[in-house]
């Protein structure tokens, strides 16, 4: 199905949270849209993902319809993007290169957060008894733990980094694409269609 919102980008969308306060990161919201297309939550709505990216009772006020609408339509654009790619399980995360080697721990800080408060958060949409088969409990399981490796990581790099971190961090991304892929491959592509969320 043809997207009715069109991604306008990552950086006019980091200019648009940025507007908002959003206290999210770009990818970090990203991880969490996509978390939520593979939610087997059929209750969650867009609506309330976008609203869990600010702390309760802190989202922005929209002061027209007009405002509103735009709002919700440049969310919409990166949702659908972020479907599109769970739809073709090709979702993956920002690679680690030599220029990371600088702020490495601050990297592995991020990706902690994209995993945490991005895809798990997203996935489980705010409830904690979601009926869901014990091997995909399983492998969420491993992805949090997954998620505790890099902060352990951004400990070491805080000290000190070098090429046989860097290698740890490019590994451990393998691992957490390898779950998400598997995640969405056989409890994801199954009931697709039933996934696809609207605004309203």
């Amino acid at each position: 199905m043809q997207s009715e919102n069109e991604y306008i980008g990552d950086d006019k969308f980091k200019k648009f949270l940025a507007h908002y306060e959003c206290p999210m990161p770009l990818n970090v919201v990203k991880m969490r849209f996509a978390g939520a297309v593979c939610s087997p939550n059929l209750n969650l709505r867009p609506t309330d993902v976008i609203s869990s990216l600010w702390a309760e009772n802190q989202a922005p006020r929209l002061e027209t319809k007009k405002e509103a609408e735009l709002f919700f339509k440049f969310f919409m654009g990166l949702w659908d993007e972020m479907f599109k790619l769970v739809r073709a399980n090709k979702l993956t995360l920002p690679k680690f290169g030599k220029s990371e080697m600088a702020n490495l721990s601050l990297r592995c800080r991020n990706r902690h957060e994209e995993l945490e408060q991005g895809y798990l958060e997203g996935f489980w949409g705010g409830k904690e008894d979601l009926n869901i088969p014990a091997y995909i409990a399983e492998i969420l399981d491993s992805l949090s733990e997954l998620a505790d490796v890099y902060m352990a990581l951004a400990k070491k790099a805080a000290d000190k980094t070098d090429d046989e971190l860097l290698k740890t961090a490019a590994h451990t991304d393998k691992m957490a694409e390898r779950a998400i892929g598997f995640i969405i491959e056989n409890s994801v592509l199954p009931r697709i269609e039933e996934l696809q969320r609207k605004v309203n």
